[in-house]
């Protein structure tokens, strides 16, 4: 019983969770290029700082493309945020896009997002954890024109 006591009086325990990501939204940019706006979903029992993500998004069963970008964003604990990154999408993929832009909502394309996002608990929270974190993902949804809105997809 006094061992048991004992260990309620040590530190807090952190838990910390893998994060969800998903496509909040995606826009081709008159460049040609698409924007994503991929949302991050801590949850962890803390506040964890997201850093940089390294993955890949296929488009039905095309080849897939890099998706890399490096950022500093904290987010609170059970809380999420937004980053953008910009992919060059194949022409496949600009194809697949063109089947259903004309459809408006009742058209949709299936997506596979995943890799690796790194981050590690926020040092607000936890001055004493600076271990940073790897955390694979995979995201499978669909994306389907917005209507009224051009080149606009979630």
């Amino acid at each position: 019983m006094l061992a048991v006591l004992l260990t309620a009086c040590g530190p807090q325990r952190q838990s910390v969770f893998p994060p969800t990501l998903t496509i909040q939204q995606m826009r081709v940019q008159p460049s040609g290029a698409w924007q994503l706006s991929l949302r991050i979903q801590n949850n962890s029992y803390t506040g964890m700082n997201y850093q940089s993500i390294e993955g890949q998004l296929q488009i039905a069963q095309g080849i897939p493309v890099r998706v890399h970008t490096k950022f500093d964003l904290d987010i609170p604990t059970f809380a999420g945020d937004v980053v953008q990154v910009d992919v060059l999408p194949t022409p496949e993929m600009n194809q697949a896009l063109q089947a259903i832009a004309g459809k408006g909502s009742a058209g949709s394309m299936p997506y596979t997002l995943n890799g690796t996002v790194h981050c590690m608990p926020n040092l607000e929270d936890h001055p004493d954890n600076k271990n940073p974190r790897d955390f694979p993902f995979t995201s499978n949804s669909f994306l389907s024109p917005v209507p009224g809105v051009p080149n606009t997809y979630r």
